[in-house]
């Protein structure tokens, strides 16, 4: 059983295994700003739900540049 997707708060090797990302990018990425994270201590936590409005926004924004460039090369 995926303990990752019943929880609520996950660890950062949670979020790796749940993204399919190496624990490093995943430390990387919240030292960054680039996911949504919060601290505790010197651990990396994230809510499951921001971390799926992430995804979902990175998912659009793909969709909105691939649209851009098919626009500008019709053009």
């Amino acid at each position: 059983m995926d303990k990752a997707k019943d929880k609520e708060i996950m660890t950062a090797k949670e979020v790796a295994e749940y993204l399919n990302l190496h624990p490093l990018t995943v430390h990387k990425y919240a030292r960054e700003g680039k996911i949504p994270a919060f601290k505790i201590g010197t651990d990396w936590r994230f809510h499951k739900k921001y971390i799926e409005r992430w995804i979902k926004e990175k998912l659009a924004s793909n969709v909105q540049g691939k649209e851009r460039r098919r626009t500008l090369l019709e053009n």
